[in-house]
C-alpha cells in the first residue's frame, strides 16, 4: 500500500494536492507556508486540510513500521506464508494486523500451550471436525505424564479449542460489532468513598448507565477520571448471550458430544480471552475519541485566545489585585518594557484606598498613561471599583484581563530570565498588562495546556494535546505576521521554519548589531540557511523598512511581480501599495507563470490593499454589573453581561464578574439544535445572559444566551 493512496481513501482530498502535499512535507516546508505560498500545488489546501494530510501521512507510517516489525518476527519464526505476507501488505489499519499477527505472538505460557506440550492438540483436531461419537474413548488414548484422567484430556483440548477461537478474525469482528453498537458503560461507587467530600464531584456517576457508542466525550473523561481517583468502578456491559449464540452458530454443526465440548469452549474463549481484550479496546477506542473531541475544543478555545483583541502600543498602568498581600502596581511603555512597580493595599486588612487612588492618580500622570489592565483574580471586582472612583485627567479605558496561566509565567525560566531583579508578583502584573497589549506574544511564552481553556485537559493523551496546541500557536502567529525587531523567543519560535535555536540566534544577532533593516538582512543570522529563509521570511515584518514589501505578507520571492505590476502601471512600488484603484485595474493572468498562478496573485493584491493589515478585533471595554458582586447577589431571571471564558462541547462557561464562572448549557444557547458551541459564542466574547437558576450549595449558576 502506498502512502498516496492510503491518505486519499482517509481524507477524500485530490490526488495531485495530496501529493503535492506530501512532497513538500517530505522537504520540511511546514504547514503555514504551504497553505500561504504553495497554493498552486496543493490546489489551494488550506491548514487544516493539510494537517489532515500530515496526520494521516504519520498514521501510514506508524502502520508500515508495524507490518514491517511482524513480517520480521513471522520470517524469523519461519511461519511467513505468501498468502499471509499479502494479507499483511495489504492490511490498512493497526487492529485488522494485530489480529492477523494473533495466532504467532509469542506470550507467555498460556493453558493452550501447556495442552500442546501434553500433546492434546489431535484431540482438539478430533473435537472440532465434530464427527467422534466416543470421546471418552478417543480421550483415553491420550492419557500420558500429567494427563491422567480423561476429563483431564478433554479440558486440556478445550483451551487449545478457546485459543483458536479467540484467534478468528471473523469472530473478534462480530464482537467488535456488538460492543460497538450495544455495549454500556455501568459504573458504581466504591461504598468506601460515598461520604467524601473529594468524590462529591462526580456522584452523577455514583450509579450510571449509558450506551458507549453515544456518550460524550466530557463524560466519559469524567468517568474516568473518577475511576482513576479510586471514587467509582467502571464496567463494560453487553448482552452475553446474544454474542455467543453468534459464535456458537458460526462454528458449531453438530449435535453430538462435540458439540458440547465446543460450547462450553467458546464460553471459555469468551469469558477468559476475547471479552477481557475487547471490552478493553472497545473502551480505549471511547477513550481515544473522547481524547480527541477534548483536544478539538482546546485547540478551538486556544486559537480564539490567541487571536483575542490587542489594544496595542500604548503606555498601561497593570494592576495584579490582591487583598492582604496588596495589590501589585507596574507601568509599561507602549512596548512592553517595565518603567515601575510599587504594592499598594486598597483592601482589607489595610484599606488605604485613599492612599491607593493618589498613587495610582501620580503614576497615571507621570508616565502618561493610555489604558488600566486589571486582573480578573482575587479582589479584581473590588480594585475596578476603586480605579472607577478615580478622576482622571484624561480619558484612560479600563479593562479585566484573564490571568489564566499568569502565575506558572512568572515563576518560569523565560520570566527568570526576562526579570532576574523582580519577584514573581511584579512579573505576573507585567504579564496582565502585556497581554492587554498583545495577548498573542504574551501568551506564547505559557505551556498553552496550562492557559486553562480546555476541557479535562491534563486526562488526555498528552503527546497528541501538545502536538495539536503546538500546531495552534504556530497557526495564529504565522496568520498574525511578527515584527523580529521586537519579537521575543518565545514568539520567534513559532514562525514557520525558525524554531527555538534559530530564534535564540535572531534575538543574540539583534542585541549584537541592532534592529533587522531588512528581510534580506536575516540571512546573517548564524545557522539560518536558505531553507529557513524561504519558510519564514514572509512571515517576519520589518516595520520602516526601506522596502516596504518587507512590512508585508508577500514573500520576497515574489517581490518581482510587485516591481513588474509597478512598473507597467507606471507606479512605485511604494505607490502602488495602498492605491486600490490602480491595483483593480491590473490584469492578473499577465503575471501567470509555470509556478505562479491566480490563487499567489490575487493573495499578493489583497495584500498590497492592505499591507500588514492585524487579522485581529481592536479591543474593547468592557463592565460587569457592579452590583452583582458574589453568587448570593444573583436571582433567577436576571439579565447580566458576561463574557465566555471557556467553551465545551456540552455548552459554555460566562464569567459574570463573580469567583463562580455560570454555565450556558447547549440547550440554552438557541431555541433551535446547537451541533457547534462555536458556531453561537467565541471565547472572551462579550455578551448579555439570563440567570436561569442558582445553586449556591454546589456554586452552580445556570445560564441563558440571551438574544439583544
Amino acid at each position: 500500500m502506498q502512502a498516496l493512496h492510503y491518505i486519499i481513501s482517509q481524507t477524500g482530498l485530490p490526488k495531485a494536492g495530496v501529493q503535492n502535499t506530501i512532497n513538500l512535507l517530505n522537504e520540511d516546508c511546514t504547514i503555514p507556508f504551504i497553505s500561504r505560498y504553495r497554493k498552486e500545488l496543493t490546489g489551494n489546501l488550506d491548514e487544516v486540510q493539510i494537517a489532515e494530510i500530515l496526520k494521516h501521512k504519520e498514521a501510514f507510517e506508524v502502520l508500515e513500521k508495524r507490518k514491517a516489525t511482524i513480517l520480521k518476527a513471522l520470517e524469523e519464526q519461519e511461519v511467513l506464508t505468501p498468502e499471509l505476507q499479502q494479507k499483511i501488505e495489504r492490511t490498512s489499519d493497526l487492529i485488522t494486523l494485530e489480529d492477523l499477527y494473533l495466532p504467532f505472538k509469542k506470550s507467555r505460557k498460556t493453558k493452550a500451550e501447556k495442552a500442546r506440550q501434553a500433546g492434546l492438540e489431535p484431540l482438539a483436531k478430533i473435537i472440532m471436525s465434530q464427527n467422534a461419537q466416543d470421546l471418552d474413548t478417543v480421550a483415553f488414548k491420550f492419557l500420558k505424564n500429567d494427563i491422567t484422567t480423561t476429563e483431564d484430556a478433554l479440558e486440556g483440548a478445550r483451551h487449545i479449542i478457546a485459543e483458536w477461537i479467540n484467534e478468528r478474525t471473523d469472530i473478534r469482528n462480530n464482537i467488535r460489532y456488538q460492543l460497538q453498537r450495544f455495549a454500556s458503560i455501568a459504573t458504581k461507587v466504591v461504598k468506601t468513598k460515598t461520604e467524601d467530600e473529594k468524590a462529591q464531584k462526580f456522584r452523577d456517576y455514583f450509579d450510571w448507565s449509558e450506551n458507549l457508542s453515544r456518550i460524550p466525550s466530557h463524560r466519559l473523561l469524567a468517568i474516568l477520571r473518577a475511576e482513576k481517583e479510586g471514587y467509582i468502578r467502571l464496567k463494560i456491559e453487553i448482552d452475553d448471550e446474544t454474542v455467543l449464540q453468534k459464535a456458537e452458530s458460526r462454528i458449531i454443526r453438530s449435535n453430538n458430544a462435540c458439540a458440547e465440548h465446543i460450547k462450553t469452549a467458546i464460553q471459555d474463549a469468551y469469558k477468559r480471552l476475547l471479552l477481557p481484550a475487547l471490552t478493553n479496546e472497545a473502551l480505549q477506542i471511547a477513550r481515544e475519541k473522547a481524547d480527541e473531541s477534548a483536544i478539538q475544543v482546546f485547540a478551538k478555545n486556544l486559537k480564539q485566545l490567541l487571536l483575542g483583541s490587542p489594544l496595542g502600543e500604548k503606555r498601561i498602568l497593570a494592576i495584579d489585585p490582591g487583598f492582604r498581600t496588596g495589590c501589585k502596581l507596574v507601568c509599561l511603555d507602549a512596548q512592553g518594557n517595565l518603567k515601575y512597580n510599587e504594592t499598594i493595599y486598597p483592601h482589607p486588612p489595610k484599606n488605604d484606598t485613599t492612599g491607593a487612588i493618589k498613587k495610582i492618580s501620580s503614576l497615571v500622570e507621570a508616565y502618561k498613561i493610555e489604558a488600566i489592565a486589571i486582573g480578573n483574580g482575587t479582589a479584581s471586582r473590588e480594585t475596578e471599583q476603586v480605579i472607577r472612583k478615580i478622576r482622571f485627567k484624561t480619558d484612560i479605558q479600563v479593562f479585566v484581563v484573564s490571568e489564566a496561566g499568569a502565575s506558572i509565567y512568572s515563576a518560569s525560566k523565560i520570566a527568570r530570565e526576562e526579570f532576574p531583579d523582580y519577584d514573581v508578583t511584579v512579573r505576573g502584573a507585567v504579564s496582565i498588562g502585556r497581554r492587554l497589549q498583545d495577548p498573542l506574544a504574551e501568551l506564547v511564552k505559557i505551556e498553552a495546556k496550562s492557559i486553562g481553556v480546555g476541557q479535562y485537559q491534563h486526562d488526555v493523551d498528552q503527546p497528541k494535546l501538545k502536538q495539536s496546541l503546538d500546531a495552534v500557536v504556530e497557526n495564529c502567529v504565522n496568520a498574525v505576521g511578527v515584527n523580529i525587531n521586537t519579537a521575543s523567543t518565545s514568539l520567534l519560535s513559532y514562525v514557520s521554519g525558525i524554531g527555538l535555536k534559530l530564534a535564540e540566534n535572531i534575538v543574540n544577532y539583534r542585541s549584537e548589531h541592532g534592529p533587522f533593516p531588512s528581510r534580506t538582512a536575516i540571512k546573517k543570522v548564524p545557522r539560518l540557511g536558505d531553507k529557513a529563509f524561504e519558510q519564514g521570511a514572509a512571515f517576519l515584518r520589518i516595520k520602516a523598512a526601506k522596502n516596504p514589501l518587507d512590512d508585508s505578507a508577500v514573500h520576497p520571492e515574489r517581490y518581482d511581480i510587485v516591481k513588474q505590476m509597478a512598473k507597467d502601471t507606471g507606479n512605485t512600488v511604494d505607490a502602488l501599495i495602498g492605491n486600490t484603484a490602480v491595483l483593480k485595474t491590473i490584469d492578473l493572468k499577465r503575471y501567470c507563470t509555470d509556478t505562479v498562478g491566480l490563487p499567489t496573485l490575487e493573495d499578493i493584491i489583497k495584500e498590497l490593499e492592505k499591507p500588514g493589515l492585524d487579522i485581529r478585533e481592536q479591543a474593547k471595554v468592557f463592565t460587569f454589573n457592579q452590583d452583582i458582586k458574589t453568587i448570593n447577589d444573583l436571582r433567577a431571571g436576571q439579565l447580566l453581561p458576561g463574557i465566555v471564558n471557556n467553551i465545551t462541547n456540552f455548552g459554555c462557561f460566562v464569567d459574570i464578574g463573580i469567583k463562580e464562572s455560570g454555565l450556558i448549557h447547549v440547550s440554552n444557547l438557541a431555541d433551535t439544535f446547537v451541533s457547534d458551541v462555536n458556531e453561537h459564542v467565541n471565547l472572551h466574547q462579550q455578551i448579555i445572559v439570563k440567570v436561569l437558576d442558582v445553586d449556591t450549595e454546589r456554586k452552580r449558576i445556570q445560564l441563558k444566551l440571551h438574544s439583544k
